[in-house]
């Protein structure tokens, strides 16, 4: 392997069990080629782990192992075996789950979604891009999956001077894929859809907020009818709101599928709806608030929470009393301390006084590591108005 040194900084940095190293702590490249794995040592010559290299991001290094092992087909084949040991212990009730969570199954940039008997992969840098034929590979052998896609469309690819691009790699993949998740029957668009076709993430949160739903429910920035469509076994009605047309018409039809007719969608603008629904004297018993992701950036946190703090406050106005809101922010940058603040400031200005009932985050196939961060981004507050 070529042999990359790096400052005391970024030692301190692996020391402490974050995988990243960052462009400005790397002072010799030596001749470590795009999505090479390279051998990282501090500057007196201490091995630190084996990377890939990235000639592009600002992440210049990602630690894959810390002892000095070759990055081969047989290094991906343990890592993923025992990321699918993880979730045949964790995953109830769906056939729909992550399958492989980047930094937090200790394969830095790759992501592997399983939908029924098909997987979605996406490989996000320079060094797991190169190594995707071995691991679909590998994936083919432990799953014998009917098709793999490279859903490779993401952001985040242009740092790595990667082309953004949807590519099936191996079988077949169909316009839509049913999938079972938490007892109902659901489609996923592979293709198309959010992320890799539906949010994962919420599976759990799902099932949560469900046990609280009675009466009337609003559920904004539906997508393709997560919340609405558990909550509704419980609820007299609800109305789902989301600006996307054809995710609406892919919760219409798994609501057919299931059969659901207290479900009713709508396409509007979440804010304008919940400013327009007071004069009305509209009341709900749950309200979610799951929005997509308002701060993408540190720069962007202000706004983010002002955009929180708004739809909060509108929705609590909109809540009974002994009504629950389900608020949610998928934004990293956004801390959980940061959001229940916001949604403090916002109850305070509604007049309302909340009793919180659960702390959730993203559902357990999408794990966390304590020592890296960056692995815990979604956020669910379930609290009561009391």
């Amino acid at each position: 392997m070529t042999t990359v040194r790096v400052n005391r900084k970024a030692a301190e940095r692996a020391a402490s069990g974050h995988p990243w190293i960052f462009s400005s702590d790397v002072v010799d490249r030596g001749d470590a080629a795009p999505g090479d794995a390279v051998k990282v040592l501090d500057q007196r010559g201490q091995f630190l782990g084996v990377a890939h290299y990235s000639s592009t991001s600002q992440i210049t290094l990602r630690l894959l192992s810390r002892k000095p092992e070759p990055l081969d087909r047989g290094f991906f084949l343990k890592r993923l075996q025992a990321a699918l040991q993880h979730r045949e212990r964790v995953v109830e009730n769906s056939d729909a789950y992550r399958l492989v969570s980047s930094e937090a199954d200790l394969l830095p940039g790759l992501i592997v979604d399983r939908y029924g008997p098909y997987l979605v992969m996406q490989t996000l840098d320079q060094g797991m891009d190169r190594a995707r034929d071995v691991i679909a590979d590998c994936l083919g052998e432990m799953l014998s999956p009917a098709g793999i896609l490279l859903r490779n469309d993401a952001a985040v690819r242009k740092l790595e001077e990667l082309p953004r691009e949807v590519v099936t790699h191996s079988g077949e993949i169909p316009e839509r894929v049913p999938i079972s998740m938490n007892g109902l029957r659901l489609e996923a668009d592979l293709l198309h859809g959010q992320k890799t076709g539906v949010y994962l993430d919420q599976r759990e949160n799902y099932r949560a907020a469900a046990r609280w739903a009675s009466g009337r429910v609003l559920d904004c920035f539906t997508s393709t009818g997560g919340f609405a469509l558990h909550a509704a076994a419980r609820a007299e009605s609800v109305e789902a709101i989301d600006s996307s047309a054809g995710a609406l018409a892919t919760a219409e039809a798994n609501a057919r599928a299931n059969e659901i007719a207290n479900v009713n969608f709508r396409q509007a603008d979440v804010f304008e709806y919940l400013a327009g629904s007071a004069p009305a004297e509209r009341r709900y018993s749950l309200i979610v608030l799951d929005p997509p992701a308002f701060a993408k950036s540190r720069r962007a946190v202000d706004d983010a929470a002002r955009g929180y703090k708004e739809i909060n406050l509108r929705a609590l106005r909109l809540l009974e009393p002994g009504g629950v809101l389900v608020s949610c922010s998928c934004s990293h940058h956004m801390s959980e301390a940061a959001l229940h603040g916001v949604i403090a400031e916002a109850a305070l200005d509604a007049g309302k006084t909340l009793r919180v009932l659960e702390r959730r985050t993203q559902a357990s196939d999408h794990p966390i590591l304590l020592t890296v961060p960056e692995t815990l981004y979604l956020k669910c507050l379930i609290a009561e108005v009391l």
